[in-house]
């Protein structure tokens, strides 16, 4: 995947802020380089979305209802963590922001279904004790995949727990119990639901409406009228470690873009299990390592106009792609950051350069698909297209090479349906769908409602960092006062 980088001075050279005595074209498909990178900023004008005091006390109030229900999940039977930290990420898992297969999720629409959108990876077991590489049992596993022995863990552990694992006999006598994705998923949607029913029998003013709460695979998905807004939450259980897979210790020896920006300490913090299996593994057994903190913290030092290419790019690929689903957009987040450690950063740094960074990404993709190759980009030996037959790789290839003839037409369209959104949204406003969202102290002060102090806190967040994540430490026993990390937007 990697090639080689061109030199300063060539990338100086290569400069998009050189202006030529004519109209720059792309060769390809002879359209102009100044139009695109028009559209791609009209695109990102209408899909980046600005949050006003009513729409940050929204995202509090389903933000603040989401986890004082999983704390009533862990006070059901004790099997969540008692301080737990949950990872709270921009965009839903259709949206890529963690590596999760797509085909068993039920198509949402921004604009139809919700209007904005969330993943929450909420951790059933914790394993965060460790300061040495993490070893973990992909005996029978495809590489980035691995089985978990609840023998890492205490017996109390095991005893919550063996009823949510495979149970494996030894020829000595020895049980051994396997964490199963498939099983905890089960157990994590009986229990929200058992939660949110026990919820709705005693409304609240001000609560949010549960407007739908379906399971999608491994994964549940929650979506929430609060006010004018709707919000989908695709929560994902997970094994939550700390430090670093001795996996992936061969790409810490590699230099990559992000050296000398933040320290190695952030990026390796810690890594995840998240319920989703390989193309010929057992889903009853099988997790796949997912790096969701360390790319959060990678975003960090990729550049404004990458990033902007980057979606723009992605809401072409999901529309186009998503028959039959091969292709998700964390392939394409694979490969932006592979360009990242590949180019220059100074080139990748150019405001007016969005044009070309889209036109790489599609050409980029085109390659990885027409060569049946994508290496996961924390563990480069792991080809996450390899499972893809000849005839759904060449039928995507072939759908990307129409938009590379014609890119400025699949952004206008690309254009059309973010507005579309947009319009669908404000229409939903106007119409008042759902109820508007009272002061939190606005029914006589219910000690059991939120602070208005940490709704304006909230407000002052969203306000002072636009677009960006927000990882909370939360009691279950004190939900009324969160500690939050504030991180660069999730893509």
């Amino acid at each position: 995947m990697k090639m080689a980088a061109p030199t300063a001075s060539k990338a100086a050279s290569l400069g998009c802020n050189n202006k030529p005595a004519f109209p720059e074209l792309d060769f390809r498909s002879g359209a102009r380089v100044e139009e695109l990178n028009k559209l791609i900023q009209e695109f990102t004008k209408h899909d980046q979305r600005e949050y006003d005091d009513q729409r940050a006390l929204e995202i509090h109030t389903a933000k603040d209802f989401i986890f004082s229900m999983l704390g009533m999940v862990q006070k059901l039977d004790q099997k969540l963590p008692v301080a737990n930290e949950y990872l709270l990420l921009s965009g839903g898992v259709r949206e890529g922001v963690v590596d999760l297969d797509l085909d068993e999720l039920n198509v949402y629409a921004r604009g139809t279904d919700y209007d904005m959108d969330f993943t929450l990876l909420v951790p059933a077991l914790k394993l965060h004790d460790r300061n040495q590489p993490v070893t973990l049992d992909m005996r029978h596993s495809a590489l980035c995949h691995s089985w978990l022995s609840l023998r890492l863990f205490d017996e109390g552990t095991i005893s919550k727990w063996k009823d949510c694992c495979t149970i494996v006999d030894h020829i000595n006598g020895a049980t051994n119990y396997f964490f199963s994705p498939t099983k905890v998923a089960d157990w994590f949607y009986d229990s929200i639901s058992i939660v949110l029913s026990e919820i709705q029998k005693k409304p609240q003013r001000g609560m949010p409406k549960v407007e739908k709460v379906e399971k999608n695979g491994t994964i549940i998905s929650i979506i929430l009228g609060v006010g004018s807004s709707r919000m989908l939450y695709d929560i994902v259980p997970v094994v939550s470690f700390k430090g670093w897979p001795a996996v992936a210790q061969s790409w810490l020896m590699e230099n990559h873009f992000w050296d000398g920006k933040i320290t190695e300490e952030e990026v390796i913090s810690g890594f995840y299990l998240v319920p989703a299996c390989s193309y010929k593994g057992k889903k009853d057994n099988e997790w796949r390592l997912s790096f969701a903190r360390s790319e959060v913290q990678l975003k960090k030092c990729i550049s404004s106009s990458l990033m902007q290419a980057y979606q723009a790019c992605k809401a072409i690929i999901i529309k186009l792609l998503s028959r039959p689903k091969a292709i998700s957009p964390y392939h394409l987040r694979s490969m932006m950051l592979w360009a990242c450690d590949r180019l220059p950063a100074n080139y990748l740094a150019q405001e007016d350069c969005a044009a070309h960074f889209l036109l790489g990404l599609i050409d980029d993709l085109q390659h990885c698909l027409v060569n049946k190759m994508c290496p996961n980009y924390f563990i480069p030996q792991c080809n996450m297209l390899e499972h893809l037959s000849e005839e759904t790789v060449m039928l995507h290839a072939r759908k990307l090479s129409s938009v590379r003839s014609d890119p400025a037409e699949h952004l206008r369209t690309a254009i059309e349906h973010v507005k579309a959104a947009n319009r669908l949204t404000l229409e939903l406003q106007r119409r008042g769908s759902t109820t508007s969202i009272p002061s939190p102290q606005s029914d006589g002060g219910d000690p059991n409602q939120p602070d208005d102090r940490l709704a304006k806190k909230l407000q002052q967040l969203v306000t002072e960092n636009p677009g960006k994540s927000i990882s909370v430490f939360i009691n279950p026993d004190d939900v009324t006062r969160p500690h939050f990390r504030i991180d660069d937007k999730f893509f």
